[in-house]
């Protein structure tokens, strides 16, 4: 019973992961687009976001290969398991496919939001790897604290570039209702929303891959 419960966990924390990882990379193609309408000079700051799109395609393929050596599929998690879709939720009112890019792309101000709260996304991630990292739970599993291990080193170059951007272009730092959203969304998570899939029975898993209808493109390929 005790290894049943140890496994349980393992994977609902690995698919609230690979939610995250796809919705992370394929938000980032609104960045993009973003960046290359208004801004297609600043070849560093689209180098950093392109390297970013990457990683967290990469970070997503290793989740779906832990789970195709395990032998299941992840647990269907949806959007309330979301870090950065409840994020642009609660600060833009509205979910990440339904962001109007133009409007985002016309506007310094609402650009300049997006790029913090990216960047506070990936800073919290940051700080719960740590956080998992020294949990005894998760490291005993070799392969799943391998991938933590890889995303930790990664990470730093995820909000880094962002900051630099806002700095150097005037858009501030992260406003206090920001934070506070950030702040309400972590919580939310690790006190009610991971205690409320490990309780609930019959907990269904996904049938196909989280990328099985990804548009097709050149920045679909990890590098």
């Amino acid at each position: 019973m005790i290894d049943r419960a140890r496994r349980r966990f393992l994977d609902v924390l690995a698919s609230i992961y690979i939610y995250n990882e796809h919705r992370g990379y394929s938000s980032i193609d609104r960045v993009l687009e973003a960046v290359y309408a208004r801004h297609s000079s600043e070849t560093w700051f689209i180098d950093a976001v392109e390297k970013h799109r990457r990683d967290e395609r990469k970070h997503y393929l290793m989740f779906r290969h832990y789970f195709e050596q395990i032998g299941r599929m992840p647990y269907a998690v949806d959007r309330s398991c979301g870090h950065i879709d409840r994020l642009i939720y609660l600060t833009f009112g509205c979910g990440i496919d339904e962001l109007d890019t133009d409007a985002v792309t016309a506007d310094d101000e609402l650009f300049f939001k997006l790029c913090r709260i990216i960047m506070i996304t990936e800073i919290r991630g940051m700080n719960q790897l740590e956080v998992l990292l020294e949990d005894k739970l998760v490291t005993s599993d070799e392969q799943l604290k391998k991938i933590f291990e890889v995303i930790r080193i990664d990470e730093p170059s995820h909000w880094m570039p962002y900051r630099d951007w806002l700095l150097k272009n005037n858009g501030g730092d992260p406003k206090w209702n920001e934070r506070a959203a950030d702040w309400a969304v972590h919580k939310s998570l690790v006190l009610w929303k991971v205690p409320s899939l490990l309780l609930t029975p019959g907990l269904k898993r996904r049938t196909e891959w989280h990328d099985a209808s990804d548009p097709p493109g050149p920045l679909l390929e990890a590098a």
